[in-house]
C-alpha cells in the first residue's frame, strides 16, 4: 500500500472511529442541562419565538443557531443534536491535522493529535453537543490559518470570521483569538510596519465583531435589544463576578487533573528532550505551551469551573502529548519509533473511552433502556391532551422538547426560575413562578431528590400549588433519586 493510499484511508477513518467513541452519547436524552436548553431554544425559534427574548439564556444565540441548522437539515431529535457534536469533533480533529502540517510538521503528529482529541473528547461531559464542543473547530481551524505559510490577508479573512463566529457560541474564545492573531501578525510587528500591522489589527477586530453585532443589531430591529443585552452581555459578567468559593474550585479543578491526568503526563518527554527536537517540533512545543496559557485563561474566566469548560484545554493539551509521544518515541527507537508512538497513541485513545464505559455499566447492563426523563415524557403523553401544558419545576428541561409541550415561561432553565441563578435575569422570578403556577399547567414534574435546591421563596410557591390543586401520579426511579409527575385534579 501506498503512502498516499494510507493517509487517505486514516483520514477518511476518522469519522467512524468519532462515532464509534462516542456512540453512548445517542442513547440518554440528557447528559447536561446546557445542552436541553439550547435545543429548546432551537425548537421555539423554528416556531418563530427567538431565543433570549422567547427563551431566555445567558450564553449568546449560535449554539442555538447551530442547532436550528441541523434541526432543518436532519429533523428535531435528540440524535440531531448529538450527531452535530460528533460532526464538530470530526472538524476539530482535521482542524488538528491541518495545523501541525501548516507549521511544517509530519503526517503521523498531526493525525496522533486528532485521535488523541477523538479519544479524550468522551471526558469531561464531551459527550454532550456543549459550547465547547461546537466552538472548538472553529478556533482550532484559525490557529491553523495563522500558522500557515502564505498571503497574510486571506488567513486573517478567514481567522477573523471563524472567530467571530465562535465569539456567537461563547466570548471565551476571546483569549485564543488574541493569541492566533499574534501568531498572524508577529512577522509584521517584527518588520516594524506600523501601518500594516494596525490596519490588520482593525480589520481583524471588526470581522470578530461583526457577527455579535449583527445579531444585536437584528435584536434591535425587532425591539428587544435590551432582551439581547442583558442575556448575552450583562448576564455573563454578573455570572463572573460572583465566582465559586475557592474551596470549590480546588475541589473541581483537582477532579479535572485527576481525570485529565494522562494529558499532563504525556508532555513531559517533549519538554524534557526539547533541544533534541526538531525545529519544528520544537517550535510546535513552544506554541502549544502558549495556548495552553491562554486555554487556561479561556477556561478561568467565568469564574465557575464547571467539567465542561475544561474541554477548552483538550486542543493544546492533546497537541503537546502527541509531541512528546512522538519525541520520546523517536528518542528511544529511532528506526521503529513511529510504530512505538503509533501504538501509544491507540493505548491513549482507547482508556478515556473504556473509563467512560464502565461508569456506563457500573449501575448495571442498562444501555439503551429508556432513561428517567425518556419515561417520564412517555407517561405525560400517555395522559396528554391537546393544549395541555407541562411545567418542569427542578427536573430536567429536556422533558419539554420530549413531551412536545408549549414551554409556560420564558424561563424554562430551572436553576433559573426556580435555582440559585434568578437574581442573573434581571426579571423578579417569584413573580413569574407565580404566573406560570397561575396558568394551572396539567403536569408538573418535581425533583424530590434536589428539592433542596430550589429557592425557599420558589419552594413555598410550588408545595402550596401542588396541596391545592395536585395529585401525584406514580414516582420514577432516577439515578439520583424519586421524581414525581404531579397531575392536575379532574375539577380544578
Amino acid at each position: 500500500m501506498s503512502r498516499r493510499l494510507a493517509w487517505v484511508l486514516a483520514l477518511l477513518a476518522i469519522p467512524p472511529l468519532v462515532l464509534g467513541l462516542r456512540w453512548f452519547s445517542f442513547l440518554p436524552s440528557v447528559m447536561d442541562w446546557d445542552e436541553s436548553l439550547y435545543l429548546l431554544q432551537a425548537r421555539e425559534w423554528a416556531r418563530g419565538v427567538w431565543p433570549l427574548s422567547g427563551v431566555w439564556d445567558m450564553h449568546p444565540v449560535g449554539a442555538p443557531a447551530m442547532i436550528l441548522i441541523a434541526f432543518t437539515i436532519l429533523g428535531e431529535s435528540i440524535t440531531t443534536v448529538r450527531l452535530l457534536g460528533a460532526i464538530c469533533v470530526m472538524a476539530t480533529c482535521y482542524a488538528l491535522i491541518a495545523l501541525v502540517r501548516a507549521a511544517g510538521g509530519p503526517r503521523s503528529l498531526g493525525l496522533g493529535a486528532a485521535l488523541l482529541y477523538a479519544g479524550h473528547s468522551v471526558l469531561l461531559g464531551g459527550l454532550t453537543t456543549n459550547t465547547e464542543i461546537l466552538f472548538a473547530p472553529m478556533v482550532v481551524g484559525a490557529f491553523a490559518l495563522a500558522l500557515w505559510r502564505g498571503p497574510e490577508w486571506p488567513r486573517l479573512l478567514g481567522m477573523g470570521v471563524l472567530i467571530g463566529l465562535a465569539l456567537t457560541i461563547k466570548p471565551v474564545v476571546t483569549p485564543e483569538g488574541c493569541l492566533a492573531f499574534a501568531l498572524l501578525a508577529w512577522p509584521t510587528l517584527q518588520a516594524r510596519r506600523w501601518g500594516r500591522l494596525l490596519a490588520m489589527a482593525g480589520a481583524y477586530l471588526i470581522l470578530c465583531l461583526l457577527p455579535t453585532l449583527l445579531v444585536a443589531g437584528l435584536y434591535a430591529l425587532r425591539g428587544e435589544f435590551a432582551d439581547w443585552l442583558e442575556s448575552s452581555i450583562l448576564a455573563p459578567f454578573q455570572y463572573a463576578s460572583e465566582g465559586a468559593p475557592a474551596e470549590v474550585v480546588r475541589h473541581r479543578v483537582s477532579l479535572i487533573l485527576l481525570e485529565m491526568h494522562w494529558l499532563f503526563v504525556l508532555p513531559i518527554p517533549a519538554l524534557l528532550l526539547l533541544r533534541h527536537l526538531s525545529p519544528v517540533m520544537r517550535h510546535l512545543t513552544w506554541f502549544g505551551l502558549a495556548w495552553l496559557a491562554v486555554a487556561v485563561l479561556a477556561v478561568a474566566v467565568p469564574g465557575h469551573y464547571f467539567d465542561h469548560y475544561f474541554l477548552i484545554l483538550l486542543p493544546p493539551l492533546v497537541l503537546l502529548s502527541a509531541l512528546g509521544i512522538f519525541g520520546a518515541a523517536a528518542h528511544a527507537a529511532p528506526v521503529r519509533g513511529q510504530w512505538l508512538a503509533g501504538g501509544v497513541v491507540v493505548a491513549m485513545v482507547l482508556n478515556p473511552f473504556l473509563l467512560d464505559l464502565r461508569k456506563r455499566i457500573m449501575p448495571g447492563f442498562h444501555l439503551g433502556q429508556p432513561d428517567a426523563p425518556t419515561r417520564i415524557a412517555d407517561a405525560i403523553r400517555a395522559e396528554m391532551r391537546p393544549g395541555d401544558v407541562v411545567f418542569v419545576a427542578n427536573s430536567q428541561p429536556v422533558i419539554y422538547f420530549l413531551t412536545g409541550s408549549p414551554l409556560p415561561t420564558r424561563f424554562p432553565f430551572p436553576a433559573h426560575l426556580t435555582g440559585p441563578f434568578g437574581d442573573l435575569v434581571g426579571v423578579n422570578m417569584d413573580a413569574e413562578l407565580a404566573r406560570v403556577l397561575a396558568t394551572r399547567p396539567r403536569f408538573i414534574v418535581q425533583d424530590v431528590q434536589h428539592w433542596y435546591g430550589v429557592r425557599p421563596e420558589a419552594r413555598a410557591l410550588i408545595t402550596a400549588s401542588l396541596d391545592a390543586e395536585y395529585e401525584p401520579m406514580a414516582p420514577f426511579d432516577n439515578p439520583h433519586g424519586a421524581v414525581v409527575i404531579h397531575r392536575l385534579r379532574e375539577g380544578n
